[in-house]
Formats: C-alpha cells, structure tokens, sequence
C-alpha cells in the first residue's frame, strides 16, 4: 500500500435476524414476554442496565455466523437503549443473567450449545430453564451459578432460588414462574396484571363510595 492511500476496511453487515421462529408456541412466547416486560420494570430507575430478549447477540468480531439468540438476558454496565442487535466486543459486557423458556425441540441447545456458550465464553453468571410445559424438565426451573469457570446447580431455599445478580427469588408454581422481591415477598407483576390489580382497586374504592353514599341516604331519609 503506497503512502496516502486511504485503508480500505471492509464493513460487516449484521443480520437482524436468523429468520427462526420467535418461539416454539404461543406460550413459550408469553413467558418471554412476560418475563422481560417483569424484568424491564424491575430495573427501570437503573440507566446503566440493559434488559431484552430474542436479540441476535454476536459474539466474535467480523463473523456474522458467531451469534446466539438468548430469550430473556440482562446485561449490566450498559446504556438502557433499543438495539437492532447486540455486539458484544462494542458493548464490552455480557449478560450476567439469562433466562432460557425451554421445550423439548430446544432442549439440546438449550442444554449443550448455549450452556457451554454462555459457560466458556460469555461468563454468564447465572443461567436459568423454565420449561413452561413440563416437557422435559421436572420441576420446570433449573438454576445454574458459574463458580470457577463451571457451572453449579444452585440450591432451593424455602422452594426458590435465589439470584445474586437480580436480587429476586424465581420460584414455580404450579405452571408458572414467579419473580419475587425477597426484601417484601411480593411476587413481581406483568403490566397486565399491574393494570388488572389497579382496576381492581379502583372498583373496590368505587364500590365503597357507594355504600357509604348509600348509607348516607338511608340516614338523612331516617331523619326527615
């Protein structure tokens, strides 16, 4: 290359996406969404912590084959934003927690791939799979802790486990996966059921107005 000759840098176009299914089913796409949307407003006062999910996320520079789809992660230490894609050599941080919704047609990904993905290269401190049908996995949560470059199974306390790395407890019941605030013991709501618990109280006070008004009525008609 002559002096002054500009470098000619051949720029990567990655994919948005790998044109696989969202999700196995209606249900397994639910929970990633509900379990994302949960997430989302758990963390939504911290600027600094990035939560999404079914992203392409790459993972070696310049190669657009080096991807992974995680359905639910959380990544610390970077701007909360939209993203297209993650690039994880331009974000420099991976996700500390992540959250598989596994099936049976998942499972050896789920279970080989990714784990060993997530273990040997992305660090990922916990890894969690939550079989919504009870397909494969009994009980339906799993909890993996990286300790020394492996990963452990994590215990159940009291029937949860308990994340370091998201300060809540994940705990089945019956078909479903709670989060919960350990500090109140208050399990975490989805925006719908936020909506549905507020309505609900709303018609509660409504319904108490009413009966007071109602009493009110009887009184003063009492009194005449």
């Amino acid at each position: 290359m002559t002096v002054g000759t500009a470098t000619r840098i051949k720029r990567v176009i990655y994919p948005e996406t790998d044109h696989k299914p969202m999700a196995e089913t209606d249900l397994h796409w639910e929970w990633m969404v509900r379990l994302k949307q949960i997430l989302r407003r758990w963390f939504a006062k911290d600027s600094m912590t990035y939560v999404s999910g079914n992203l392409l996320m790459y993972y070696e520079p310049g190669n657009k084959r080096k991807h992974i789809t995680p359905d639910v992660f959380v990544v610390f230490g970077v701007p909360k934003k939209n993203r297209n894609y993650y690039l994880c050599w331009e974000e420099k941080k991976y996700p500390s927690v992540i959250i598989e919704v596994t099936s049976t047609s998942t499972r050896s990904e789920d279970t080989k791939k990714k784990f060993a993905l997530y273990r040997d290269v992305m660090g990922v401190k916990e890894y969690f799979l939550f079989d919504p049908r009870a397909e494969y996995l009994s009980p339906r949560l799993r909890g993996f802790q990286l300790v020394r470059g492996q990963y452990v199974p994590m215990s159940l306390i009291h029937g949860r486990y308990r994340s370091k790395q998201l300060r809540l407890d994940l705990q089945e019941v019956g078909s479903e996966l709670h989060l919960i605030d350990p500090a109140t013991n208050r399990r975490l709501l989805s925006p719908e059921e936020q909506l549905a618990e507020t309505e609900h109280t709303m018609q509660q006070e409504i319904d108490r107005l009413r009966r007071e008004l109602e009493k009110r009525r009887r009184t003063n008609n009492h009194k005449d």
